[in-house]
């Protein structure tokens, strides 16, 4: 089995802590008047928030993760790295087109759909379809699950945004999901080959 060096484990690792962290941060700074619960994170990083210039590191950050995480997974199927890379590239690219304080934004919508839809899909894009036992994050039903799982909550995060209800909770749970996502499946590739040279050995 090939090996996920440290380096993408710390990527992982730092992806789900700058994203709760900065947001945390960011919502001290907006004030008693912001709503988490009403409102998303991308007002958190809209020109001229309190937060805009650490919402932006952040999400340059996490890019970076995500591209980092998507090099070092050997084991998983190109097509799910490239997606995962890609989904990286979309969170970099919200900083291009950062939301407006008030209303929408087409360029910011377009590209945070494809950065959901890229991170919804990578899981089963990235499944090992081979017939030799593969690491937990990486079996084609575990994957299957996730990749189901994220889409819903895509669904769920859409109706919301029209409903008006609750968005800022949906949009913090799906970005969360998917950016611990990459974690739990490179830890089960490093636990699967530590097993495999244990067996070797």
């Amino acid at each position: 089995m090939r090996h996920v060096p440290g380096w993408a484990l710390l990527a992982a690792v730092c992806a789900p802590l700058l994203l709760v962290g900065a947001w945390s941060a960011a919502e001290a700074l907006q004030g008693p008047g912001y709503d988490p619960a009403t409102t998303t994170i991308s007002v958190l990083a809209a020109y001229g928030a309190p937060g805009y210039w650490l919402m932006t590191a952040a999400l340059l950050a996490l890019g970076a993760c995500y591209m980092t995480i998507a090099a070092g997974l050997r084991p998983a199927a190109r097509a799910g790295r490239l997606a995962l890379a890609g989904g990286g590239a979309a969170a970099m690219g919200l900083t291009l087109v950062p939301a407006p304080l008030r209303g929408g934004d087409l360029g910011h919508g377009t590209i945070a759909t494809t950065g959901f839809v890229l991170l919804a899909l990578w899981p089963v894009l990235a499944a090992d379809r081979s017939r030799a036992p593969a690491p937990w994050g990486l079996r084609p039903r575990v994957c299957a699950g996730a990749t189901t799982a994220m889409a819903a909550g895509a669904v769920l995060l859409l109706g919301s945004l029209l409903a008006g209800w609750v968005p800022g909770v949906t949009e913090r749970a799906l970005t969360f999901a998917q950016a611990l996502w990459p974690l739990l499946v490179v830890l089960s590739c490093r636990r699967a080959a530590r097993a495999a040279r244990g067996v070797r050995g």
